[in-house]
């Protein structure tokens, strides 16, 4: 096993204000796909077929694909978080299934306005949220030195 040294803090400002952005930029383009393809059933609106791929692609593409490439979404670059792999293995740089893993509990960690990650962010040892720890991943603010994670080999 290889040494390592992390130091975190649980940003948590900075964490919600990332995701008010990610989300108010996601809902909007989902409003936008149901207004221009959207079916009207009954009193709702619903996304069949292609535009229902394609509003998914688009979630997926932003949220898992920006974090691959860049290392966060725009809302985690504007307030210069950055989510790193803790896993073991020689790189920091998250992988595809780490991000897929670390959206799949949005849901969770969303929950009543965010309680459940603003809970485990405050009261885990890494300030991690539910999808951090299942995907083995943290968010530094890469601004602040004293948050890091380092390898020593």
């Amino acid at each position: 096993m290889i040494p390592e040294k992390i130091a975190t803090k649980p940003n948590l400002t900075k964490r919600i204000l990332a995701g008010l952005i990610d989300y108010t930029l996601l809902i909007g383009v989902t409003i936008v796909m149901f207004i221009y393809f959207g079916e009207k059933v009954q009193n709702n609106y619903e996304l069949h077929d292609f535009p229902a791929l394609a509003n998914a692609l688009i979630w997926f593409g932003y949220l898992i694909g920006f974090e691959v490439k860049f290392g966060g979404t725009l809302g985690n670059l504007v307030f210069d978080l950055q989510v790193v792999s803790i896993k073991d293995n020689n790189s920091t740089s998250l992988t595809l299934g780490q991000s897929f893993i670390r959206h799949l509990f949005d849901f969770f960690d969303l929950w009543f306005f965010g309680l459940l990650a603003i809970l485990l962010i405050k009261n885990t040892k890494y300030n991690q949220r539910l999808g951090d720890l299942c995907a083995q991943t943290i968010v530094i603010d890469t601004k602040d030195d004293q948050q890091f994670y380092k390898r020593f080999i």
